[in-house]
């Protein structure tokens, strides 16, 4: 596989991971950044024996948030398009948090940028996995909107999210694309 992992190989010690949605974007309704969220942290869980638990108060292992320019960890954004988001890979304290820059416009379609598709992307940095070599891989390193209805996750993104925490149990899609 092209896919890459950070160096000294940073994964989480458990399976069970907690997130928080900080706060949202003006450009959605908060059902559907939740649903966007949610749908991407299952096309992780869906290939690994990791579960996801959305809790509304307190310390997550991945805190999610909406900023924009200099937003408190030293890592500004700069404005519309260019960098859309980050995430740090597993850890404490910011290890796993996800930051959305709010000059963009999120979108759940193909339209601006597709709030899910970006999620999908950086939660796998969340994890552990760094960008891939392969451009059709899902963490390659620039955002391309797939108009499929039922995004499956790329072949080199499953191999590279097993090589840190192995198989889940029943996968529901067993035909990961090939690129």
């Amino acid at each position: 596989g092209e896919y890459n992992v950070f160096p000294r190989t940073l994964k989480w010690s458990k399976m069970n991971l907690t997130y928080r949605i900080v706060n949202y974007t003006p450009d959605l309704t908060h059902s559907e950044v939740e649903k966007a969220f949610r749908k991407a942290f299952k096309v992780w869980s869906d290939v690994t024996p990791l579960n996801f638990t959305r809790i509304h108060n307190g310390t997550a292992d991945i805190m999610i948030s909406f900023g924009t320019k200099e937003h408190g960890d030293f890592y500004p954004f700069d404005g519309p398009s260019g960098l859309l988001a980050h995430a740090f890979p597993p850890g404490p304290n910011y290890g796993g948090d996800a930051h959305f820059d709010d000059d963009e416009t999120w979108t759940s379609s193909s339209k601006g940028y597709n709030l899910f598709l970006v999620a999908a992307h950086e939660f796998g940095h969340s994890l552990g996995l760094d960008h891939s070599k392969d451009p059709g891989a899902l963490m390659f390193p620039i955002y391309t909107y797939t108009g499929k209805s039922h995004f499956m996750l790329p072949d080199d993104d499953v191999q590279g999210i097993q090589s840190l925490y192995g198989p889940g149990d029943e996968d529901p899609n067993s035909k990961h694309p090939k690129t």
